[in-house]
């Protein structure tokens, strides 16, 4: 499914109007802080559902927005979560135990949780739509005129739940979406001379495609390898890089411009593609729906992945939020795995200024709370020293990899980010690092329940420990047990500290997720000998 759908005239008109309450609740002060709300999530991730089946445990994502239970510590706050599967009770507990000084009764008497008992690829939003009791009853619980409901990204299915409810969406308009694209990215790097990768239009053919790879390599003969992206993607699963190396070597002896790109077009069919058995079949067929870009791959001996995030208020104020270095992985290091907050501090600073500039342009074009920017950071050294080259790579136009976990500290500790030094300091002005990831999978994992995770938490002392603010949160708990796969985020105060939290819950989970068989064949769980301690 393509989030790309015409929107008729009568009803952007009329989400509009109903946008404007978000300007009138606001008056000055965050949203999220005021007293008597009520908060919808719906945690839909309403992307191109081929591209999300390639992600284990993509349906689980839904828990990636479990953070907000933890606005629960307003006690005049309510909030209704939607999933497509019901949610483990001991889930629930895990993060209502989390408020600080809120009884976990008086939490729970203001959660409503619902379900669409729907386990199919298709959006959660889409899920809801289709169940007009289930759209009545979350109509029925939210206060008119004192709610409002956020989600992970805005499309016409989110815009439609909105109309259909009679309640603002906290998020930017889907008539915005483009400029979350591939495509729309490198116009807005362009507008803001914001260095960027050499790359072209977006096409919508294959020959089109195969015309814009020859163009690229001809402005640039010495590149080695160019990505190859859909327009929409999550998390890199929908980029492909080809070699050029092997292809020079075909063309060498071709002067003919049409042999050339007839050399372009079969090698193709030898994309290494970032989606775990992604074929050039399949991904040449989403192209006429999706479109597509390629783009220079950017080498470089020391590389890294940095990204910003930044907000806008209803009212056009733009903030940066955070900086990371991005964790990435798959055959050619496309794919998001991870961040370590905060950025390098040698270019922390450099990437406030672009993304406030790149903040402002969408703010400009009236968009609205989270967006996040990509870029790629390579070391150079010369007789001036060494340098960090930035280059932006994509707009992320709704929350990402990054939100939760800094979401979860800030909630957690009620601290803020200082944007003089870009690091995080609790209410007592102590600075807080951190290292998460959504892929701490294992096959050894498969199997273990939420409630297994619970037990192995408590008997280690893993939890987050509320009187020095540090320790981990654990997240994705849903698909341990068919995926073995897990999210945790590791608070420290440093990054060294945060590492070692890390190693030492992966540690404790490798051990524990062993099995040994004794004489008579059954199985004995293992136990540590020693209790660790953080």
């Amino acid at each position: 499914m393509s989030s790309v759908k015409k929107i008729d005239d009568f009803q952007v008109e009329n989400f509009n109007k109903l946008q404007d309450k978000l300007r009138q609740y606001w008056q000055g002060k965050d949203l999220f802080e005021q007293d008597g709300y009520d908060i919808l999530v719906v945690p839909s991730f309403s992307i191109d559902q081929r591209v999300g089946q390639k992600v284990a445990g993509f349906l689980h994502y839904e828990e990636r927005l479990l953070f907000s239970l933890i606005r629960l510590r307003n006690p005049k706050t309510r909030l209704i979560y939607v999933t497509g599967q019901p949610l483990s009770p001991i889930i629930i507990e895990y993060y209502l135990q989390l408020l600080p000084g809120i009884p976990f009764s008086h939490a729970r008497d203001r959660l409503l949780l619902l379900t669409t008992y729907d386990n199919s690829f298709k959006p959660l939003t889409q899920k809801i739509l289709e169940r007009p009791r289930l759209v009545e009853k979350i109509r029925r619980a939210l206060r008119p005129n004192k709610s409002y409901m956020v989600c992970f990204n805005a499309t016409h299915l989110e815009q439609e739940l909105s109309l259909k409810l009679d309640v603002p969406l906290f998020a930017a308009s889907p008539q915005l979406i483009y400029w979350g694209s591939k495509s729309g990215s490198r116009e807005i790097f362009s507008e803001c001379l914001i260095p960027h990768p050499d790359g072209s239009r977006l096409v919508n053919n294959v020959d089109d495609l195969v015309l814009e790879l020859y163009k690229l390599w001809q402005r640039n003969p010495h590149l080695n390898r160019i990505v190859v992206k859909l327009n929409e993607g999550f998390s890199g699963e929908g980029n492909a890089v080809l070699d050029l190396d092997n292809l020079k070597n075909n063309v060498s002896h071709l002067s003919n411009e049409s042999q050339i790109k007839t050399a372009i077009l079969n090698s193709l069919k030898q994309l290494s593609f970032q989606a775990k058995d992604e074929t050039w079949e399949n991904f040449s067929s989403r192209i006429p729906e999706l479109g597509a870009i390629v783009e220079a791959f950017i080498e470089g001996k020391e590389k890294r992945s940095p990204s910003v995030q930044g907000y806008i208020t209803p009212d056009g104020e733009v903030s940066v939020v955070s900086t990371h270095d991005q964790i990435l992985g798959g055959p050619d290091g496309q794919i998001y795995l991870g961040c370590r907050f905060p950025a390098d501090e040698a270019y922390r600073h450099i990437l406030q200024d672009l993304g406030l500039k790149i903040g402002q342009a969408l703010a400009q074009r009236g968009a609205i709370e989270r967006y996040g920017v990509d870029f790629l950071a390579v070391r150079n050294f010369s007789e001036q020293g060494e340098k960090w080259d930035i280059q932006a790579i994509e707009i992320n136009l709704r929350k990402g990899g990054t939100t939760h976990p800094f979401m979860t500290l800030k909630l957690l500790t009620n601290g803020s980010y200082d944007q003089t030094t870009g690091l995080f300091y609790t209410q007592n002005n102590h600075p807080k690092y951190y290292i998460a990831s959504d892929n701490l999978q294992k096959q050894q994992y498969c199997g273990l329940l939420p409630d297994d995770l619970m037990d192995i938490v408590a008997k280690y002392r893993l939890h987050f420990d509320t009187s020095n603010k540090t320790g981990t949160v654990f997240h994705l708990m849903g698909a341990l047990s068919e995926f073995g796969k897990l999210g945790l985020t590791c608070i420290g105060n440093s990054l060294e500290e945060a590492e070692e939290i890390y190693q030492q819950v992966e540690k404790v989970l490798d051990f524990e997720s062993e099995t040994v068989i004794d004489n008579n064949n059954e199985t004995i769980m293992p136990n540590l000998p020693i209790v660790w301690t953080l």
